[in-house]
């Protein structure tokens, strides 16, 4: 765990905690919790550049940010993290679980390794958050926890059996924790998002964009700042009621 030092706001209730924070979908939430007057601590795995990037977005918005290095499979690194990111900041108020990795291939074909590195990722490493913040969120009675889940974990997808039994397990960690905390005010939501241009997608055949296109009612995939407007509203004061939900940013893809 690294941590690069910018300034520092001491209101944890305007403080987030973004992992997968250096590019796409996550420094899109990044850049709309930080319009909405949140400072950040960008959370990354590897990729310093691109992390510095987002820091450096978010200071353009007048808000504070820090970039933290750490593999969110490690409980160890995690806990660290999560110490350092309190220690800065002064606490958090909004978990973003948006670090995610892919190892497709069909089930035949798929190693154990390719199965448990997606699960130690995309969930446990949701787990090991959660676990690390939750004491914060209890004594300070209230937070926003978001889990970014995928429309796979709902429906299932062939070559995705990792990926999609890790979506899945974020729905049902999800709803179990927004029932243990919501006695402190916290709120644990589920976003899924469909097909959305990143990089990856931006490398597509155009035959298999059009395929994944032809899948989606509203005909084209969606922004990562379409995404990010949803998680911000999670956030935000105006969803205090709302936890325990899974809710689809897919353009009708999965309805």
């Amino acid at each position: 765990m690294a941590a690069t030092e910018t300034t520092a706001s001491a209101d944890a209730r305007r403080v987030a905690l973004v992992t997968g924070g250096s590019r796409g979908i996550g420094r899109a939430i990044c850049l709309e919790l930080a319009r909405a007057g949140m400072g950040i601590a960008v959370v990354y795995a590897g990729n310093e550049e691109a992390a510095q990037a987002t820091v450096a977005a978010v200071e353009e918005l007048g808000q504070a940010a820090r970039a933290y290095r750490c593999d969110v499979a490690s409980a160890e690194e995690v806990d660290a993290t999560v110490k350092q990111v309190i220690a800065d900041f002064g606490g958090v108020w909004a978990l973003v679980n948006n670090a995610g990795v892919t190892r497709d291939t069909l089930l035949a074909r798929m190693k154990e390794d390719d199965f448990e590195r997606v699960i130690d990722v995309n969930l446990k490493g949701a787990y090991h958050l959660v676990r690390a913040l939750t004491r914060q969120f209890m004594r300070q009675r209230g937070g926003r926890i978001i889990n970014m889940s995928s429309v796979v974990g709902l429906m299932g997808n062939a070559g995705q059996v990792n990926y999609a039994a890790s979506k899945a397990g974020l729905i049902g960690l999800t709803k179990s924790v927004a029932r243990e905390l919501a006695g402190r005010n916290v709120t644990v939501n589920a976003v899924a998002p469909g097909f959305v241009e990143t990089d990856m997608t931006a490398a597509l055949p155009e035959a298999a964009r059009t395929a994944y296109e032809q899948q989606i009612p509203l005909g084209r995939l969606a922004s990562p700042e379409e995404i990010a407007a949803l998680v911000g509203f999670l956030a935000s004061d105006a969803a205090a009621y709302i936890t325990g939900e899974v809710i689809r940013c897919d353009g009708g893809m999965a309805m």
